[in-house]
């Protein structure tokens, strides 16, 4: 079925199934391969991307459920003034260790600080908490969102 996906301020039109996932949708059809394949079940986090605003999880979302609505994924998120603060100060802390959950570790950070853009340690380990990573930066993970707040007077 032809579908018309708005992604990245672009309108793109795929031929798939309405139950394909969101993941595979962006990585095989559209070649964005920043939205990782982490657990599957919706579980890690890996594959965070926005869904008008709301951070939501590839895997499990089935790509009719986007018709209409915003995708925006870790290849764009720069371009949004709070991604661009999440992404330098992850830069400025040295966040990633493997890197292979970090997208998905931005975008629900971004999420978080447009909703919230003064967030507690609580706030932050609320919303982080189900993106995994395996390889334990949670206290640079933590780190940077302070800092990224911090760059706009937040905390």
């Amino acid at each position: 079925m032809s579908t018309t996906l708005n992604v990245n301020g672009k309108l793109l039109t795929v031929d798939i199934p309405d139950d394909t996932p969101v993941l595979w949708t962006l990585r095989d059809i559209l070649g964005m391969t920043g939205t990782k394949f982490g657990c599957g079940m919706a579980l890690c986090g890996a594959c965070t991307f926005h869904l008008d605003g709301a951070p939501t999880r590839a895997c499990i979302t089935p790509i009719s459920a986007t018709v209409g609505k915003k995708i925006t994924t870790i290849e764009a998120i720069g371009a949004d003034s709070v991604g661009k603060r999440v992404q330098k100060a992850w830069l400025d802390l040295g966040v990633p260790q493997c890197g292979y959950c970090q997208s998905g570790q931005i975008m629900a950070a971004t999420a978080l600080l447009k909703q919230n853009p003064q967030p507690s340690e609580t706030d932050i380990d609320t919303a982080m908490s189900g993106n995994i990573c395996r390889c334990g930066t949670y206290p640079r993970i933590r780190a940077a969102i302070k800092l990224a707040a911090a760059m706009n007077g937040g905390v």
